[in-house]
């Protein structure tokens, strides 16, 4: 099982892409639509790996299980992300948290970790204050400023969106939280995607939706929402599921002057 970034993020990609989703690298290209982007109104962030770094539990992993941490993190995601998918597929919905602890669960027994009720309810409780990536608040502090409504739309159950959300201090930047406990289905399914519009009063193409998962704003593509990709790791191609990032950044911080006059 792969131990570094880079290689999860090729294993989730092409796990998320059993149910669809997409984006691009971070300089404007020719398939970039700079007028969609003029349009937006209103923004939705995903947050795991968006606006919250999932691998921030990897301290506390190391921590509780020296020489296994970072492989323990990785596997973790891995696993949280395809139950999500895979209970989508089958129907059997579970919410984020519950999936978040099967998936902890099976990647201890994996790595044959001895996973003590202690240990568990420390690990857990660590994705309710995980870090935010240093771009997030003063990236929606600058949104904020020019008037725009902000809000996550997460696969995240609404408990832990919110205590992350305190945890990082971003809680007042945000109109609100849209879970997908509202429609019972993960992403990348479109009933999760018009959630946003929906709560936000705009239409599909004045939302703008915010990924640093390529397989996450072919989702909200597909939806017809206006996307727009994080490039958190420099040279990660884009997912090939049929659609392209709107545009393509580095950080939350280049997004007020896209939307700006």
């Amino acid at each position: 099982m792969a131990t570094d970034r880079r290689e999860f993020m090729k294993v989730a990609g092409s796990t998320a892409a059993a149910v669809g989703a997409m984006s691009a690298p971070g300089v404007v290209s020719a398939a970039e639509s700079p007028a969609r982007v003029k349009s937006i109104k209103a923004f939705a962030f995903d947050a795991y790996g968006t606006l919250f770094d999932v691998f921030s539990v990897t301290a506390l992993c190391e921590q509780l299980f020296p020489g296994k941490g970072n492989a323990l993190a990785q596997l973790w995601r891995v696993k949280q992300l395809q139950y999500s998918l895979l209970r989508s597929l089958m129907g059997r919905h579970k919410d984020f948290w519950q999936l978040t602890d099967d998936g902890l669960v099976y990647a201890s027994k994996s790595l044959k970790l001895d996973l003590t009720p202690e240990k568990r309810k420390r690990l857990m409780e660590a994705y309710l204050s995980l870090t935010a990536f240093p771009d997030v608040k003063p990236g929606l502090e600058a949104l904020k400023k020019q008037g725009l409504r902000l809000a996550i739309l997460s696969n995240g159950e609404p408990r832990m969106l919110e205590a992350a959300a305190k945890s990082a201090g971003i809680d007042s930047l945000l109109d609100t939280i849209i879970s997908v406990e509202e429609v019972k289905i993960f992403k990348v399914s479109p009933r999760v995607y018009n959630l946003g519009p929906e709560r936000m009063k705009v239409n599909n193409a004045e939302l703008g939706f915010v990924s640093s998962n390529s397989w996450d704003v072919n989702g909200a593509a597909s939806a017809g929402l206006t996307t727009l990709w994080i490039q958190r790791s420099p040279g990660e191609p884009p997912e090939e599921l049929g659609f392209t990032a709107d545009r393509v950044v580095s950080a939350i911080t280049d997004l007020a002057p896209l939307v700006r006059g």
